[in-house]
């Protein structure tokens, strides 16, 4: 049966399109530089982070810094997930580097946990605050929220996890970058608007595209999500599915891509 456009899913790292663009606009009015170290914002990783005073924003930003993922870690349970630097920071020392910083490229959660707390430090209040105000309150997405916390909880399409009967939407995935609840509406209101113009201006635009993506996939227990712009057809595609594992990944890419052929036959 389809979702109702206007259900609230949980859409993991398409948060990160979120904390980016708020990165974008922080960079534009000069709050932050993309070469501010992790050091520079968070002295205490100095030791415990390889390399902390020469990974920069920008590196963080887009992957290129190296610390490891660590929802990679075998001991990372997302039934039951740690929260901030503090609960995930052991994980992390106990994974290799994964290349020094801004020799390569390989996503990492870790990576958006280090950015959001940034941004904390700089605004002096939340930023999930400072995205609903300054992105989604300007759009008029009130529909979009930071964290499970924020809604209720009845409100929330049930996600499930195959082969296991439980139903997911009571566990909170609070870290920044994978923490947001939106409904499909509401997360292609905002990339169209990311896209076309009409919520950055145009340096805010071109350091958002000098730092991250017009699109993405997200994935926390129980849910998955396609976010992207088909320049081609001049369409955003939303895909919210509520069932994760097993075959459920590959089956929901090949829905996405079978929608997409549809709409080019339109």
């Amino acid at each position: 049966m389809p979702a109702d456009p206007k259900a609230l899913f949980k859409i993991g790292s398409l948060s990160k399109l979120y904390i980016a663009t708020a990165a974008a606009k922080l960079v534009n009015d000069q709050s932050l530089s993309l070469d501010d170290t992790l050091a520079d914002h968070l002295p205490e990783l100095v030791g415990k982070i390889d390399y902390a005073d020469r990974i920069t924003l920008r590196m963080l930003l887009k992957h290129r810094s190296g610390i490891p993922n660590y929802t990679d870690h075998d001991e990372y349970d997302w039934s039951m997930p740690r929260s901030g630097i503090s609960g995930v920071l052991e994980l992390v020392l106990d994974m290799p580097t994964d290349f020094k910083p801004d020799t390569n490229y390989r996503y990492s959660n870790t990576n958006y946990l280090f950015v959001g707390n940034i941004l904390d430090n700089v605004l002096g209040y939340s930023h999930q605050r400072y995205i609903n105000e300054e992105i989604l309150a300007p759009l008029g997405l009130s529909h979009t929220y930071g964290s499970l916390s924020h809604v209720v909880l009845e409100d929330v399409v049930s996600g499930y996890h195959r082969p296991y009967e439980a139903d997911f939407k009571d566990v909170d995935f609070v870290n920044p970058g994978g923490s947001f609840i939106a409904t499909a509406q509401d997360a292609g209101v905002f990339l169209r608007a990311l896209i076309d113009g009409s919520l950055l201006n145009a340096n805010e635009q071109a350091i958002y595209s000098s730092i991250y993506e017009y699109g993405h996939k997200g994935w926390v227990l129980g849910y998955q999500s396609i976010a992207r712009y088909h320049e081609d057809i001049d369409t955003v595609v939303i895909q919210f599915v509520n069932t994760t594992g097993r075959d459920t990944e590959l089956t929901a890419i090949v829905v996405y891509k079978r929608i997409v052929r549809i709409l080019r036959r339109q």
